[in-house]
């Protein structure tokens, strides 16, 4: 006898019979959803219009029951379900459950999570914004992209795909068109310096304004207008309404972070300038050095606290001890007692960090000369303002930091930086970095699929040796440079040497 297929009526009916059966005897959507063995949203052969009533029910049964981690996990998981309004109230139930837990268990609870884990990145924000400074994980540079496959007219750089229409959203005016300028400038630089044999894309200009909510509508007239790729926006509030969207229409490579540290959309993007990433590299780089422990010295600037934090969090990591961290007041010109009070713990073997701008410095390093600090000093790029001033900076002498490669002409293939600035006076100075931001910015847009899905792989970058992670947030690796002469000049690749000490009078 011919057996017969069942009709798609028949197999829906069979598989509401079965979630019935399933149901029977759990007391909500929520128990049945906690029973060992049920299925989440990454198993789930449920559409989404199914899952998002049942997982939203399930954590607040769990809510109820005073199971804020389990709640905040199911939440975690609905999140890539949701949109809109929905999405972002959802991101702040997540929260305000982990921030609930308090700080020390949810350290516990973050620290046993595995890499990979969708509330990982939720409760390191949350930890984050209670204060709480975390390691990060570091870039490993493998192999670089764009490598020539073939010959002749069949050759092709892999990982490229450049797609035909950009959008680029930066403000026009506000508290951030000044910084845009300066980004604007260099990714037009890079679009016109660009030597692919591909045809360049079509790139439009769009004013992402000054609020959220016009950088969310102008990312809806350029998809409108037919982009392929929106790059921007610039404000970290903005980027957070973009993202807060769940699910957008057409990627996005934001330049900046969200100050709630959610991960981009699935097959978008963020790159920033971030002072955590330098503070990080910073305790990294003396660690490889085999110095163990610091003696740091902080301005009383956002940036400078920020790297301050992330260093010690990395630092401490490696096993290094952070022996005194010295915050320099504001408006005063003389740190001897500071220096006194940091320098008696010193141990064997130490080195000093500067987490301060260069007019700071410069009063800094002086002082501790004349106080016999014998230490290596090293510092982040905040330490150098951008350009040679042999008179200004003749005090910071021996003082190695890290930075961007294309303000030494420490990158092959890119632009002369000196030739540039002396067109561009957003290339100078300070604005040098958000140009080199810029020019990165366009390098960037060919690599990104492939760069996301292929660790280990890097773009050499205007700011550094550029790397993305799985979810989409882009790292850099930045070169090391030391004063010499008063002049920054990069440390030669491969020198095993070690910076001169504050005592140093070269």
């Amino acid at each position: 006898m011919k057996r017969r297929t069942p009709t798609p009526a028949i197999r829906r009916i069979c598989l509401l019979l079965c979630m019935i059966t399933l149901l029977a005897g759990c007391t909500s959507v929520g128990q049945f959803l906690s029973r060992p063995g049920a299925e989440t949203p990454a198993t789930s052969t449920l559409p989404p219009e199914q899952q998002i009533p049942m997982l939203t029910q399930r954590a607040r049964d769990q809510q109820a029951s005073g199971d804020f981690w389990g709640a905040a996990q199911t939440r975690a998981q609905l999140s890539p379900l949701l949109t809109g309004a929905q999405h972002a109230s959802n991101e702040r139930e997540i929260n305000t459950l982990l921030a609930s837990l308090g700080k020390d268990q949810l350290k516990a609870r973050y620290d046993a999570l595995a890499e990979g884990d969708p509330l990982k990145p939720y409760a390191r924000a949350t930890l984050e914004q209670m204060g709480v400074a975390l390691p990060r994980e570091l870039p490993q540079l493998d192999h670089p992209v764009g490598t020539q496959i073939g010959e002749g007219t069949a050759a092709q750089r892999e990982g490229y795909a450049m797609p035909s229409k950009i959008a680029l959203l930066l403000p026009t005016d506000g508290a951030l068109a000044v910084p845009a300028s300066a980004v604007r400038e260099g990714f037009f630089t890079a679009y016109f310096d660009d030597k692919s044999d591909s045809p360049r894309p079509d790139v439009r200009s769009y004013d992402s304004g000054s609020t959220p909510a016009q950088s969310l509508a102008a990312y809806k007239q350029a998809v409108n207008d037919g982009a392929q790729l929106v790059i921007g926006p610039l404000g970290r509030d903005s980027v957070a309404a973009m993202f807060a969207q769940g699910s957008l229409p057409v990627p996005l490579l934001a330049l900046n972070h969200p100050d709630n540290n959610v991960p981009p959309p699935e097959g978008s993007a963020e790159f920033g300038l971030l002072p955590e990433a330098e503070g990080a590299q910073a305790a990294a780089h003396m660690n490889e050095r085999g110095i163990k422990q610091a003696i740091v010295f902080v301005s009383n600037d956002d940036r400078a606290k920020r790297a301050a934090s992330a260093f010690k969090a990395q630092f401490e990591s490696l096993g290094g001890q952070v022996t005194s961290q010295t915050e320099l007041p504001a408006g005063n010109v003389d740190y001897s007692e500071q220096i006194k009070a940091a320098l008696a713990n010193a141990g064997e073997g130490s080195a000093i960090l500067l987490l301060m701008r260069a007019q700071t410095a410069r009063l800094l390093m002086p002082q501790l000369k004349l106080a016999g600090a014998t230490q290596p000093v090293f510092a982040t790029s905040l330490v150098y303002g951008g350009g040679d001033n042999a008179t200004a900076d003749n005090d910071l002498d021996g003082v190695e930091f890290c930075d961007a490669p294309w303000l030494f002409d420490a990158q092959p293939g890119l632009p002369d930086h000196g030739t540039i600035a002396a067109q561009l006076p957003d290339a100078r100075n300070a604005a040098a970095r958000l140009f080199a931001f810029g020019m990165d910015a366009y390098a960037l847009t060919p690599y990104l699929d492939w760069l996301r899905t292929h660790p280990g792989t890097y773009l050499p970058g205007a700011t550094g040796q550029l790397t993305e992670d799985e979810q989409g947030r882009v790292h850099r690796v930045p070169i090391w440079v030391v004063f010499q002469g008063g002049l920054a000049r990069p440390v030669a690749a491969g020198l095993d040497s070690t910076p001169a000490p504050a005592s140093s009078t070269q």
